[in-house]
């Protein structure tokens, strides 16, 4: 969570899960979180299972874009894996 949003008391959604690999998606998700700011939209991690399974949700210009299969798919689920070894699938909820 950014300074701002602590300071504003907003937080985006609670975790469901928090596996071993919670922290270091969450430290990743920085990163890839850069490119849909870019583009008015944002990403929340809402949890990492046992398994590495990562479940986000899009939220901004993000939902809802034709593009963000791919998005998902070609660019945070390749960017994860690359970034925390483990992770398996990430999966969006709506």
């Amino acid at each position: 969570m950014s300074l701002l949003s602590r300071l504003l008391g907003k937080r985006g959604p609670a975790p469901t899960e928090m596996g071993p690999l919670y922290e270091p998606v969450r430290e990743a998700m920085r990163e890839v979180q850069a490119y849909a700011r870019s583009h008015g939209g944002q990403i929340h991690l809402l949890g990492v299972s046992p398994e590495g399974d990562v479940t986000i949700r899009m939220t901004g210009t993000c939902s809802g874009c034709p593009l963000s299969d791919i998005t998902l798919k070609v660019g945070i689920e390749r960017q994860l894996r690359l970034l925390v070894p483990g992770v398996g699938r990430v999966v969006q909820v709506q």
